[in-house]
């Protein structure tokens, strides 16, 4: 009897506590994109495609499915070359299907002398890690929404590669399918709102906000975006979904009054905050396994345009 009651229990502990994503992951995905030896991750450089392949290793060792084809790299054409993005697929309960999103290129290299290496770590290595991190969570979870993980390249070129799988026709079955996309856009830092805390680009055109804080865990919340003006719902790759018609909006932590790293050299990794980060991972992915199509299911409203 002893034995089975250990047993119990040390199953009980191994599922109550296999999702908990570890602030070491979380360090070891952003430090490897954001290194010195992806010298700025720009689009066409072999570094870029390192990044890429790195990426898709993540997404093997957590049992993702392939979107399409043979490969988690699926090509596109930039000035002649061929480039990736990288995109997995895990199978829940339903076939309604949850997306998250982040762009893994950055801007290289500058002529400085010194440190020249625009390491990218807020920018986006903290989307792509937030992304992998919410992967990591539902490795061994079925949750009632499929979800696909899109990290998209040639943003910092105007988006190039969202715009190129967006219009993917083999996709096709995920998109006409979709009910919503997280896009990750620099969240290494503590927001203005405090930590465990983003705010949503576009906020005023859906209810996707809302809907999710009514199931959030542990404070989570996402707020308002307080840089309305500068029309940043237009302005990352989340747009190219909007313009499908499918809910997409951008989530950030970033407090544009203090991010002096912004394309700077300077955003390196001793801006991140790995403790709220890893929070942030966490409960996001205890309040997306609350989540089903039948109780998520965000709309645009008339103040939305499309084109």
């Amino acid at each position: 009897m002893k034995k089975l009651t250990y047993l119990t229990f040390s199953l009980f502990s191994i599922f109550s506590f296999a999702q908990e994503v570890s602030k070491e992951r979380i360090n070891t995905v952003l430090a490897t994109l954001a290194s010195d030896e992806m010298k700025g991750r720009e689009i066409g450089t072999q570094e870029n495609e390192n990044a890429a392949n790195y990426i898709a290793k993540l997404f093997k060792e957590n049992n993702l499915e392939y979107c399409t084809g043979n490969s988690y790299l699926v090509p596109f054409n930039y000035k002649g070359k061929t480039v990736y993005n990288v995109c997995g697929v895990k199978k829940g309960k339903t076939d309604k299907y949850l997306g998250f999103s982040g762009h893994f290129d950055h801007i290289g290299t500058s002529q400085k002398e010194g440190d020249n290496i625009y390491n990218g770590a807020d920018d986006d290595a903290s989307g792509i890690t937030t992304l992998v991190g919410i992967s990591d969570y539902f490795k061994n979870e079925k949750p009632e929404f499929s979800m696909v993980f899109i990290a998209f390249n040639g943003e910092e070129k105007g988006m190039l590669g969202s715009k190129a799988i967006s219009q993917d026709k083999a996709l096709d079955k995920i998109y006409n399918n979709m009910t919503a996309l997280f896009n990750f856009e620099m969240v290494a830092t503590e927001s203005q709102f405090g930590k465990n805390a983003l705010f949503m680009t576009g906020d005023e055109f859906s209810d996707l906000d809302e809907l999710f804080n009514k199931n959030a865990v542990n404070g989570l919340k996402i707020n308002p975006d307080p840089y309305a003006s500068e029309q940043l719902f237009y302005r990352s790759d989340n747009v190219s979904f909007v313009k499908k018609k499918i809910i997409a909006h951008s989530f950030s932590t970033a407090d544009m009054t203090k991010a002096t790293h912004y394309h700077d050299e300077s955003d390196d990794l001793h801006v991140v905050d790995f403790d709220n980060l890893t929070q942030i991972v966490n409960n996001f992915g205890k309040t997306l396994k609350k989540l089903s199509p039948k109780n998520f299911n965000p709309t645009y409203n008339d103040k939305v345009k499309f084109n």
